[in-house]
């Protein structure tokens, strides 16, 4: 029937005849039956390598049946019961713990002692301070620069003419509180000495026999008509 007339018998109602349903229940052309769901092999899909039957316990791990994960008790790869320590072992490690402890309570008392040094100190420069107030004789028309050696370094501090001669005669001292240089009698620095030793900066003794002048030899004379 040509495409003209199939056009008209559609136009007029007619329908096509429906295709037959193609049966896959026949067998195939290399001569294997269909399988229902299967793979072409005969086997339900997915039986294969690593399946297990119903009702069959499935094992864990590497072990044998049954037990999880590693080895039969009492199998090569379990440790032994351990061997006893001997008595040199034993006598090495409480050694070694005495030695321990005892350089753990050494430490606990050097910073014992050092915190307890710190605490005297602040007490004793507190009441230091308390001594010093209005006690000092630093001048403001001192002019006179007054060398001493305090702390490993060479100080100096300003005094007149007539506190120059008395403190080389003993009669003043110094005494040093919070970074200052504080002139002061006698008297007060043996107060201050016994509350605090160290913070007696000069201390004159007029009996102490007079040190050698390094430089008194004639040849480190300065000339008279040298010009600084």
């Amino acid at each position: 029937m040509s495409d003209t007339l199939r056009d008209q018998l559609m136009g007029l109602g007619f329908k096509p005849a429906p295709k037959p349903e193609r049966k896959n229940d026949g067998p195939r052309r290399d001569g294997r039956p269909q399988g229902k769901g299967g793979n072409g092999n005969g086997k339900p899909q997915g039986a294969g390598k690593g399946e297990h039957k119903p009702g069959e316990r499935r094992g864990h791990g590497r072990g044998g049946a049954g037990k999880p994960g590693g080895q039969a008790r009492g199998g090569p790869g379990q440790q032994g019961p351990r061997k006893p320590r001997s008595a040199e072992e034993m006598d090495l490690a409480k050694a070694y713990a005495i030695r321990a402890q005892r350089e753990k309570e050494e430490r606990i008392e050097t910073e014992r002692l050092k915190q307890e040094e710190a605490r005297v100190r602040r007490e004793a420069k507190a009441k230091l301070e308390e001594l010093l107030k209005d006690k000092s004789l630093n001048a403001e028309a001192a002019d006179i620069a007054r060398h001493f050696p305090y702390g490993g370094k060479i100080k100096r501090i300003y005094v007149t003419a007539e506190q120059l001669t008395a403190l080389n005669a003993g009669e003043l001292g110094v005494v040093q509180l919070n970074g200052r240089y504080l002139l002061v009698t006698a008297e007060v620095l043996a107060q201050s000495e016994a509350v605090f030793a160290a913070s007696v900066a000069l201390k004159v003794d007029p009996n102490a026999p007079a040190e050698e002048d390094p430089y008194a030899d004639p040849q480190y004379k300065v000339p008279d008509d040298l010009v600084w």
